[in-house]
């Protein structure tokens, strides 16, 4: 059973490719298989495909998203009042619902009846308890994320601004360096629920704007009644990751047990 995929401006993996991975999650004996890439790589596509895949071959089988365990706004911005106007916005470390992460990976590990929760992106908002699909006995679970694996920076890389939103935003770095310390104190454990880790490694941060405006565009185009992020927007938007993002091309690849390099088009150039 899959949880419904976020929509994604790709047209999907090959079948070979997403064979090879599958084939990787299985013969590692994985329960929980991880996919971490930057916004736009493909993560719920790839995450999707397999799913798929493995119900061919008669397994029960999960995604489930790191954005799915966002907090919900009012959290958020009760956060943004409390520490740093910034929080209010979804996606950095520290903007997650960690122990609710914790608990599904769990029980997805143990076969155990639970509830997936899910994330409304375009109103910014957690979906209702009552519409997170049960599920149970769960062989495989696909869990994808923006900076799945990735580790805290050295404190002395948060001192310059990398972009015009900490310059602008978070001149004397109190955001960022809130993120950093949520990132080393909170999310190794939610890594550590990961039996193997594939990176989808895009060519820089610099195609990822452009990547994720095709994804808030194939949002808006599944919901076109609803409003959502301007070019703008989605521009600004992204340079609360950009810091994340960086530091996880830097590391990711030799700490990921599988790593994809992608082209500027989402094409496999390996693995």
């Amino acid at each position: 059973m899959a949880h419904p995929a976020h929509p994604s401006p790709s047209g999907g993996f090959a079948p070979a490719f997403v064979e090879r991975v599958l084939a990787d999650a299985l013969r590692s004996g994985a329960r929980i298989y991880g996919i971490s890439g930057l916004q736009g790589t493909g993560k719920s596509t790839l995450a999707a495909q397999l799913v798929r895949a493995a119900a061919a071959r008669g397994l029960r089988a999960a995604t489930v998203s790191l954005d799915d365990f966002y907090l919900d706004r009012p959290a958020r911005q009760a956060l943004g009042r409390r520490v740093h106007p910034l929080l209010a916005t979804r996606g950095p470390p520290g903007t997650h619902d960690l122990p609710l992460a914790l608990r599904t990976l769990d029980a997805l590990r143990a076969g155990v009846p639970t509830r997936l929760p899910g994330f409304d992106k375009l109103g910014d908002r957690r979906l209702a308890l009552a519409q997170w699909p049960r599920i149970e006995g769960i062989e495989l679970a696909v869990f994808e994320g923006w900076f799945l694996g990735t580790p805290a920076e050295d404190a002395s890389a948060l001192d310059t601004p990398l972009n015009a939103l900490e310059r602008d935003e978070d001149g004397d770095g109190r955001w960022r360096r809130w993120c950093n310390a949520a990132l080393a104190r909170d999310y190794p454990a939610l890594w550590a629920r990961i039996d193997r880790l594939l990176f989808l490694q895009p060519p820089g941060f610099e195609v990822v704007p452009g990547w994720r405006w095709e994804q808030e565009r194939a949002l808006q185009r599944a919901e076109p009644a609803r409003t959502g992020m301007d070019r703008a927007a989605v521009m600004r938007f992204v340079q609360h990751y950009e810091r994340v993002g960086r530091q996880a091309l830097r590391t990711l690849p030799d700490i990921a047990d599988v790593a994809i390099a992608l082209d500027a088009d989402r094409r496999p150039q390996s693995g």
